[in-house]
């Protein structure tokens, strides 16, 4: 099953959000659609990035988890650098919109 996941930069959080609370509510968004294989928060140039890695069976799944999961995102703290990426051998590579 191939392997997904969706980052997304934090920024400001919102009112009474505390920050150990944004990623498990990721992830709990992320499990209750499909099995989370790991996450992870990194500060990446001096801002916080949240990680999700999940399996889908297809990049349409995919799409509605990592959306899923930014929707929540998006409504504990304003994100920027939103994507949802598939990894294909060592690489990672963004999920195209579907035509």
């Amino acid at each position: 099953m191939p392997s997904y996941r969706v980052t997304a930069a934090i920024g400001l959080l919102q009112p009474g959000v505390a920050a150990p609370d944004v990623l498990p509510q990721a992830v709990a968004v992320a499990e209750s659609m499909t099995t989370v294989e790991a996450h992870d928060v990194a500060v990446v140039r001096g801002q916080a990035r949240v990680t999700v890695r999940f399996q889908a069976d297809d990049d349409q799944t995919a799409r509605r988890v990592g959306w899923a999961v930014l929707a929540r995102l998006d409504e504990l703290a304003d994100i920027s650098g939103r994507s949802v990426t598939r990894r294909f051998g060592s690489r990672w590579y963004p999920v195209r919109a579907q035509t």
